[in-house]
């Protein structure tokens, strides 16, 4: 296990060196640049810029150089721990990052851990109760939860909100506290704010992995060792939660490696359309204007992330279920 756990360890800065190298040239894959966009930005206001301006711009930021070039400058600023200027907001994108990143985080938990108190559960329940209004109840609820855009759920809410009561349900904090320092009322007002984004992220995983554990709990509910132990005279309740559960709990497990980019990101259309100060906003602007050393730090952190989540997984799992064995030779 200690063997695995090491050579998985030493692949992960080739696999950070590839991912980084996709993600760039993907970035850089749009005709244009970020002074292409800021000439465009100039044209549509009534301004222009001259030819030497231009070549400055191109210059000062390394856009006339070959794209390998740029690449290789750009991972070696990284691996001094110096990701760079935003070209857009003209800042450290250390810092812009820094900003964003404990409510990003915070929200990501507080989504992940609804989700899972929230699915393990149904799933149980409606398995253990095959056919009843309860499985047939949640069925239905998880179809409208797979089925059902989460930005769509965002509007519709947002909608409700402003219509029947006039209160605006966007952002994380309201408005006498969004520039405030912190204290101990920003962080209540916060929290109030919390639930409902995070009930809107929850929903779509929610029902996704409830239906995950149902099926795989009944799979499991089948086999011979259950109607063993049944036999011996195991308590119902008990045999459940101490074998198939565990083992249902398989698959639910091995999402934690796409799940930790999802609770950096804040889910980028919902986080717009609710107006959060998360990551995800911030990529789609970048991605937008082609600020491709911020929109590729981001990316970047979104694949470590990915890889260090597979690991994660892979550990548990093993540790879940005794019948998985890792090679260590």
């Amino acid at each position: 296990m200690l063997l695995y756990v090491i050579k998985r360890l030493l692949l992960l800065p080739l696999l950070v060196i590839i991912f980084s190298m996709f993600a760039f040239f993907i970035i850089q894959a749009p005709p244009g640049d970020f002074v292409t966009s800021y000439i465009a930005e100039l044209a549509a206001s009534g301004s222009s810029i001259d030819q030497a301006q231009i070549d400055g711009l191109r210059s000062l930021y390394g856009l006339d150089q070959p794209i390998y070039v740029q690449y290789l400058k750009w991972m070696g600023r990284i691996i001094t721990g110096d990701l760079g200027v935003s070209l857009d907001w003209q800042r450290p994108i250390a810092e812009l990052i820094g900003e964003r990143l404990l409510l990003t985080v915070l929200l990501g938990i507080f989504t992940f851990l609804f989700t899972w108190a929230l699915a393990i559960p149904i799933g149980i329940l409606s398995a253990t109760k095959q056919y009843s209004f309860i499985d047939y109840f949640f069925t239905v609820v998880n179809y409208f939860g797979v089925s059902t855009p989460t930005f769509m759920t965002a509007l519709v809410l947002m909608w409700l909100a402003f219509s029947k009561f006039g209160i605006s349900i966007t952002g994380l904090f309201s408005a006498e506290y969004v520039d405030a320092p912190w204290t101990y009322d920003r962080v209540v007002d916060m929290l109030k704010h919390m639930w409902l984004p995070m009930v809107i992220l929850g929903l779509d995983g929610t029902a996704r992995l409830a239906r995950v554990m149902r099926a795989n709990l009944l799979d499991e509910l089948k086999k011979p060792y259950m109607e063993m132990a049944r036999a011996k005279g195991m308590s119902e309740w008990r045999l459940v939660m101490k074998y198939p559960v565990r083992l249902a709990l398989n698959p639910l497990v091995s999402t934690i490696g796409w799940y930790l980019p999802l609770i950096f990101s804040g889910s980028v259309i919902v986080a717009t359309v609710l107006n959060l100060p998360t990551i995800g906003p911030m990529l789609l602007r970048s991605l937008t204007n082609q600020d491709m050393f911020l929109a590729g730090s981001i990316i970047l952190i979104y694949g470590f992330l990915a890889i260090i989540g597979t690991l994660i997984s892979d550990i548990l799992l093993v540790w879940l279920d005794p019948r998985i064995r890792m090679e260590e030779s």
